[in-house]
């Protein structure tokens, strides 16, 4: 039975993930049935007509169904990433954003949208990303110098943090206006109102990739729940393991961030929330996560998008809030287990 619901779980999972963006791609003004949308999928792989009229083919294939797919990635990658960073912190308040990354994206997307850097042919995207890269080399070498040691990790990734956002909030105040400052706090909280589909292939590539290198690690995960030491003497390579997962997680994070801002407690709460269901093993614990992330951040940005419409609602915002409540019942039932 052990062996066997987690099984069940990933493939209820994954179930619910491809129902839920069926309903989601539906949700709003326009009325479009899931019969519909199938069927317009079908047309596009060349079976049978499309049901809908040209504007609703566009409205469900150029804004909803790639908006309705990053956040599903986004929040797979997440989850994904708070899962790894939390085993191999040992923390169980570390998330993605613990290396600063999302910090450094902050500032690199204000130097494009405030400061103008690039000449308007670096985007908004690169930006971050870019900044991203450097609060993680920051990063790296600091805590390197200081030892290498995962606590200096974890003060390294600290003080790039602080470092960035004082960067930020810096230029914002000097140089921004009050509409370019309404729009860059609207990104820095999270939004997948721009995105395209180019940012859907380059996210799901990413996630792809740092998936595949986690679950290769799965058993040097398991080691580090005892601690470096312990995982040495079980003939895990320490400081590669560290390096190799480390890098994977900031390079993930930072093609999210600089996709969708930043966008919290995903990756703290649900790994939490999904140790409860399969256990602490990680090579079960780490594909449910990314999917119940998934479907988590599906129906959280349909609620962003649709509760105040026609005004929207930072997806980041949504996600604490949802988020503040639930890690709070997490904790206590937790508690009631030990």
């Amino acid at each position: 039975m052990r062996r066997t619901r987690p099984a069940l779980l990933l493939a209820g999972g994954l179930a619910a993930l491809a129902l839920s963006v069926t309903v989601t791609v539906t949700i709003g003004p326009a009325s479009i049935t899931p019969a519909g949308v199938w069927a317009s999928l079908g047309a596009r792989l060349g079976i049978g007509e499309s049901p809908l009229t040209p504007i609703q083919d566009g409205i469900v294939w150029d804004l909803r169904m790639p908006r309705t797919l990053i956040a599903a990635v986004c929040g797979a990658g997440l989850a994904l990433c708070g899962a790894v960073m939390q085993s191999l912190l040992r923390n169980p308040l570390a998330d993605p954003f613990v290396l600063g990354v999302s910090s450094g994206a902050s500032t690199g997307a204000v130097a494009v949208i405030v400061l103008g850097w690039g000449g308007g042919v670096v985007s908004l995207s690169a930006g971050a990303f870019v900044g991203a890269l450097l609060s993680f080399g920051m990063v790296m070498l600091l805590s390197l110098s200081l030892g290498g040691s995962m606590d200096r990790v974890v003060l390294s990734g600290v003080a790039a943090m602080q470092l960035f956002s004082a960067l930020t909030s810096f230029t914002v105040l000097l140089s921004a206006d009050a509409e370019t400052t309404q729009g860059v706090l609207f990104w820095l909280l999270g939004s997948f109102s721009n995105v395209g589909w180019a940012d859907v292939v380059l996210c799901a590539g990413v996630l792809a990739v740092v998936m595949a290198v986690c679950l290769a690690h799965t058993t040097t995960l398991d080691a580090f729940a005892f601690g470096e030491e312990a995982a040495a003497s079980l003939g895990v390579r320490v400081a590669r393991a560290r390096v190799v997962l480390l890098t994977a997680t900031a390079l993930l994070t930072a093609a999210l961030v600089s996709s969708v801002g930043a966008v919290g407690f995903v990756g703290l709460i649900l790994p939490h929330a999904t140790r409860m269901l399969t256990g602490a093993m990680h090579a079960r614990l780490l594909p449910v996560t990314a999917v119940i992330g998934a479907v988590f951040l599906v129906w959280v940005d349909t609620l962003a998008r649709t509760v105040l419409d026609p005004q929207e609602i930072p997806v980041g915002v949504v996600t604490s809030l949802v988020g503040v409540p639930a890690f709070i019942a997490v904790l206590y039932r937790s508690r009631g287990k030990s």
